[in-house]
């Protein structure tokens, strides 16, 4: 009984493994994956140096936002393998990097623009293997696009969660979030149509990076506080039914108004006298209240000639 019983556990297994086997993921090079996680690193620790962080923050700070994002989805997605534990050179790139650029902030510096350009172009690659992982496992093309954009840019969410401070994606500025949903979204659409890993990649990044640069040299930011109803006239938002009533009763309202005097000149009016018989009544009882005071002084004084008599 013993070889049936080990043959269909076997069958069983064998069964749920090739159930479970993924699509092939798209290959990104190793170099491009470590300059995304540097980029990401420097990003990380620049900001713990701006909050004053020691150097076991800075480190955090740096992994948080170059591999954060990628735990994020494996977390969710809870498929296949964690990149932060498959990939042996991605936490120690991070954890250099961090700890490189916290005791030399020199070799950073007046670098802004190409950092911007890298950082940019990470959030981009990193949503494209984002939604990738996600399609690849057999999930909708809506949760390819989620995983994308948590993927581009869940280590910055993160970070500012971690500072106890709103998130930069949810706040009013330049696309930045918006441009990792729309380069997801074009991965995910180039997969659909059948085109190759590599095309998708590409095409993510470029649309991620073109966005961006867009909202940046046109200062487009992302709009707050938006009511539509204010931006349609008043006399519209009414029923076209409903006009020829509303004339017809405004009319009869306003011809009374020419007969009789204004209402708002006599409150007017009638307001201003108030206010000048209130700062008479107080001036009285400001020039009482001296006169009191006077008369208790002169009475001081005549007490204090007594004595000095």
């Amino acid at each position: 009984m013993t070889a049936p019983l080990v043959a269909g556990i076997a069958a069983v297994a064998m069964v749920t493994t090739n159930g479970d086997a993924p699509a092939p993921q798209v290959s990104i090079p190793l170099w491009i994956e470590m300059v995304a996680v540097v980029v990401a690193s420097v990003s990380g620790v620049l900001t713990a140096r701006e909050k004053k962080l020691d150097l076991v923050g800075a480190v955090c700070l740096a992994v948080t936002c170059s591999l954060g994002g990628g735990l994020l989805r494996d977390m969710t997605l809870q498929v296949g393998n964690v990149y932060i534990l498959n990939q042996p050179l991605a936490l120690p790139a991070a954890i250099l990097t961090a700890t490189v650029v916290f005791i030399i902030p020199s070799v950073v510096e007046r670098q802004d623009r190409l950092i911007a350009i890298l950082d940019i172009f990470s959030v981009g690659l990193y949503a494209a293997t984002g939604a990738d992982k996600a399609l690849a496992y057999g999930f909708n093309p809506l949760i390819g696009i989620t995983m994308g954009f948590f993927t581009g840019v869940g280590g910055g969410m993160l970070r500012d969660v971690f500072l106890g401070q709103t998130p930069y994606i949810f706040q009013r500025s330049n696309f930045y979030a918006v441009a990792a949903i729309a380069g997801a979204a074009v991965y995910v659409a180039f997969d659909a149509a059948g085109m190759s890993h590599v095309t998708g990649v590409v095409a993510c990044v470029a649309v991620t990076m073109g966005l961006r640069w867009i909202s940046l040299h046109y200062n487009i930011m992302s709009p707050t506080e938006v009511d539509l109803a204010k931006m349609v006239p008043h006399g519209r938002r009414r029923r076209r039914g409903s006009d020829a009533e509303d004339t017809d009763q405004r009319e009869p309202a306003a011809k009374p108004r020419l007969d009789r005097p204004d209402r708002s000149s006599s409150e007017l009016a009638n307001r201003r006298r108030r206010t000048l018989a209130d700062i008479d009544r107080r001036r009285e009882e400001e020039r009482r209240e001296e006169a009191v005071a006077r008369i208790k002084r002169m009475r001081r004084k005549r007490r204090q000639r007594k004595l000095d008599i």
